[in-house]
């Protein structure tokens, strides 16, 4: 393993939300974000592949290593609806859920360029978290911040759409 890429690798992960609670300056931190570099694999997407489909089944994470993905998902008719353009620099992952739940994906993630990702298997993170439990516990705080977080703002979307509804309704009469 050549150690200028480790290097790169590992102040990647260190930006990343999920695993930004890890130096890699600090030994301890440094020797766990090791671990999840020896566990992770590099993807190669071209232009206009389809990294996650919205529906499949997923058990991979992904953090876009180089280049930039679409982010769409349908609507209950089938009609794509776009939801972000995001590039590398953004620091950004996608498929966190399947790190603790093998369950559908809910968005589709295209490939806008050709795209690097780095893969990390809920198999190998469940195995990783079993051997440094510190890893476990920081990772899953986020993802159950995040997830608090989703829920907060789907509870007030609905909430506008159900006055937004109940407006029209009592409009109409």
């Amino acid at each position: 393993m050549e150690e200028k890429y480790l290097d790169d690798v590992l102040k990647k992960l260190a930006k990343i939300q999920l695993f930004g609670g890890f130096n890699p300056e600090v030994e301890e931190d440094r020797r766990i974000l090791t671990e999840v570099y020896q566990n992770i694999s590099l993807k190669k997407f071209k232009k206009g592949h389809v990294i996650i489909k919205e529906g499949d089944v997923g058990d991979e994470f992904y953090i876009l290593n180089s280049g930039s993905v679409h982010i769409s998902r349908d609507t209950p008719d089938g009609d794509p609806i776009a939801l972000a353009d995001l590039d590398d620099s953004m620091n950004i992952f996608f498929g966190e859920t399947a790190l603790i739940s093998s369950d559908v994906r809910s968005a589709t993630v295209t490939a806008l360029t050709d795209c690097t990702v780095l893969c990390f298997s809920s198999k190998k993170f469940h195995a990783l978290c079993q051997k440094e439990p510190v890893l476990g516990y920081r990772v899953i705080l986020v993802l159950a911040k995040r997830m608090a977080g989703t829920i907060r703002n789907a509870n007030r979307d609905k909430a506008t759409l159900y006055q937004a509804l109940f407006n029209e309704i009592a409009a109409g009469k």
